[in-house]
């Protein structure tokens, strides 16, 4: 990934093995960071945040070596930015590319926005169907109370 500013150039170096998170809106970048747990992994990450994005306006793009990423995983980033691609890198090729969608059923993910609602009293993990996706509404599979993206807090 190059950068140019005013005639200069900074360079990123590519990664060998892992996942490249391409279209983050940049106000989401510190929360799919935070969702996915990416402060707590060894490997190296590599962030930008507003950078130039022709259909963003401004984007984030996250780099991680040696990562690769599980369905439970992809779809907490659908949650946080469904517009994003991931790159899968192996021997510093681009070896697939995958653009995220927001899934029919989201478990275990963010909290039911319901005080009353069972899961947050006991120890069951929510449920929820997708009614939406843009912006993404759920309802809860317990109480059928609907969640708006706004009011998201994930677990």
């Amino acid at each position: 990934m190059s950068t140019h500013i005013q005639g200069k150039q900074l360079n990123v170096s590519a990664i060998k093995n892992g996942t490249v998170i391409d279209h983050v809106p940049s106000k989401n970048l510190f929360e799919v960071i935070s969702i996915l747990k990416l402060q707590n992994i060894d490997s190296q990450i590599t962030f930008g945040s507003n950078l130039e994005s022709k259909k963003l306006g401004s984007k984030a793009i996250i780099k991680i070596s040696d990562k690769f990423f599980v369905q439970d995983e992809i779809n907490k980033i659908a949650i946080l930015a469904p517009q994003a691609r991931l790159s899968i890198i192996k021997d510093y090729a681009v070896v697939e590319k995958q653009k995220i969608s927001v899934p029919e059923y989201i478990h275990g993910i963010t909290k039911c926005f319901n005080p009353s609602c069972i899961t947050n009293h006991q120890n069951i993990k929510p449920k929820y169907t997708v009614l939406a996706d843009n912006p993404i509404s759920l309802q809860c599979f317990y109480c059928e109370k609907i969640t708006e993206q706004e009011h998201f807090d994930f677990i």
